[in-house]
């Protein structure tokens, strides 16, 4: 491979709360490991490989300019966009005046739904759930309405379409937010299915804001559809939210947008987000954007894509061979597990909170699945180099599951 995914690198100090973070907020963050024990981070949803190159390159790049005033975004910056919507999603038609920047997934969340819904609204989430939905949405005063996913007689989890339809009617709701890939379950939908969710939402007059931010990270070549393009309708009734953030691992240079056709829809939002005249873009988060949109950064991301996809075959064929009881659905994008360990707890007599313990102890330092909403669940993530993962995989063997 031309890029780096095997080197370990060393965070410690570094601004990364995925190591750094360790036992610092008992019941949210994990336990340091016991004495004789490294830390492997697999919790925060961020990355352990160096970024592609030319994202450090446009910021040095504009680093050497010593004046940082106020500024507008450039054409670069929508060019780099609509190049790569283009170039990885097959959107054709996307222009500038389509897009707007976002502080954040989550505040474009908020911007679109506080234009549209009251505090005490309902809102239609699927279940397991992202806890930045859960946090954002009831922190502004919104009634969370979960329809849960099912799994099929395959193990593949599915939305429940009657299910989803029975509670927009019920409790008159009128605004949900759609994840696609989806965190935690890792679907990333067929064409089929985000059509048939869309006829849910379109006949329940609902506006639908889709979460996109892992459209980038891709599994044994599946293959993202934004949930705009599968209709006319959609693309109207939509607030897609995108990001470089998850794909490059940007996280902590904040900056994300979103596309939004209906100029109704789009002047609602963009007067939301404006509101707080905090929505306003880091020049460099800019520019980091631009060199990750480079075809250099296409490259990269088929490399991480492949490096993903042999993590998570590790991992699932790992634990069918070896932690009988220990549930988990091959995720078809992100790189999150979520393990389901009812029947390991069950026929152990252990609690989940026993398992997460125990994982935390030697150094695998996972996430509790409840806060997404599984009550059982422990979610993973495995980008890191793979000696790494089967580090923890090989501990978890010795000292957890098979102690």
């Amino acid at each position: 491979m031309k890029y780096d995914f095997t080197s370990i690198m060393d965070r410690r100090g570094k601004d990364a709360i995925a190591v750094d973070g360790l036992g610092t907020s008992p019941g949210f963050t994990p336990d340091a490991p016991k004495p004789g024990f490294d830390a492997i981070p697999m919790w925060v949803a961020d990355m352990n490989f160096p970024t592609v190159p030319t994202i450090q390159q446009a910021i040095l790049e504009r680093v050497q300019h010593p004046a940082f005033g106020y500024f507008q975004p450039t054409p670069a910056y929508y060019d780099a966009i609509c190049r790569w919507q283009q170039v990885r999603n097959g959107v054709s038609g996307l222009s500038a005046a389509d897009i707007g920047y976002e502080n954040g997934v989550l505040g474009g969340v908020i911007s679109a739904l506080t234009a549209f819904a009251a505090p005490g609204d309902g809102v239609l989430l699927h279940s397991p759930t992202y806890i930045g939905f859960t946090n954002c949405v009831t922190n502004n005063g919104y009634r969370i309405v979960h329809s849960p996913l099912v799994r099929d007689e395959a193990g593949v989890w599915r939305m429940d379409y009657e299910d989803m339809d029975a509670k927009l009617k019920a409790n008159k709701i009128h605004v949900a937010i759609f994840c696609s890939p989806h965190n935690p379950c890792g679907r990333v939908w067929e064409r089929w299915e985000i059509e048939k969710a869309m006829e849910v939402y379109r006949a329940n007059d609902c506006l639908v804001i889709s979460d996109e931010i892992w459209s980038d990270i891709l599994l044994n070549g599946h293959r993202h559809i934004p949930t705009q393009s599968v209709s006319e309708d959609a693309r109207n009734r939509t607030v897609a939210l995108y990001a470089p953030s998850k794909t490059f691992n940007l996280a902590g240079l904040v900056g994300s947008y979103h596309i939004i056709y209906n100029p109704y829809l789009r002047d609602r939002v963009t007067a939301k987000s404006s509101k707080s005249h905090y929505n306003e873009m880091n020049v460099l988060s800019m520019h980091a954007l631009i060199g990750a949109y480079r075809p250099e950064g296409e490259a990269w991301v088929d490399e991480l894509c492949e490096v993903l996809s042999g993590n998570i075959n590790f991992a699932c064929d790992y634990i069918a061979d070896r932690f009988p009881g220990v549930q988990v659905s091959k995720p078809q994008g992100t790189y999150m597990l979520f393990l389901d360990c009812t029947q390991w707890c069950d026929r152990h007599g252990k609690t989940i909170d026993w398992v997460e313990k125990a994982g935390w102890d030697v150094g695998v330092a996972w996430q509790d699945g409840r806060m997404f909403h599984g009550p059982c669940a422990l979610r993973m993530n495995l980008a890191l180099p793979l000696s790494r993962v089967q580090e923890a995989f090989d501990r978890l063997d010795r000292y957890v599951f098979n102690a």
